[in-house]
């Protein structure tokens, strides 16, 4: 008995299966670094300790607004004097009303820098905003 003759000798084709699970998986990590790319902290701020402050949450798209000991805004990696603040924060807010912002200010930063950022997210009607601190050792 010749059993070959009646295989076919078909060539394999593309196979899905395998190409979805790796674009499923190429998928799941772009989404977790993009994650963990949104913190936007500066490296030259040190955060001033507090005992009784917590951690919270970050909220979905939640403005990162550090302050220099100099004065200088910087959010998203980009410098801002008082008035491209105001701008940037307009357009925001014009997008998103009830955009969250998180003030990270350096230790040494001059309390009028902080007040700068306060008045001006009142000027453009952002209410939402927190502090950053780190837990005191």
């Amino acid at each position: 008995m010749n059993f070959r003759s009646k295989l076919k000798n078909d060539t394999l084709g593309f196979q899905i299966a395998p190409m979805i699970d790796i674009v499923f998986l190429l998928l799941c990590f772009f989404v977790t670094t993009q994650i963990f790319s949104q913190w936007e902290t500066e490296v030259d701020i040190t955060l001033p300790s507090s005992s009784t402050g917590n951690m919270e949450a970050r909220l979905p798209g939640e403005i990162i607004i550090n302050i220099r000991t100099d004065g200088t805004f910087v959010i998203n990696q980009q410098e801002f004097d008082d008035a491209g603040l105001a701008g940037v924060l307009t357009r925001i807010v014009e997008m998103f009303p009830g955009q969250p912002v998180l003030v990270r200010a350096d230790v040494e930063t001059p309390y009028k820098h902080i007040i700068k950022v306060l008045d001006v997210c009142r000027m453009v009607d952002i209410w939402n905003v927190s502090f950053a601190t780190t837990e005191k050792e």
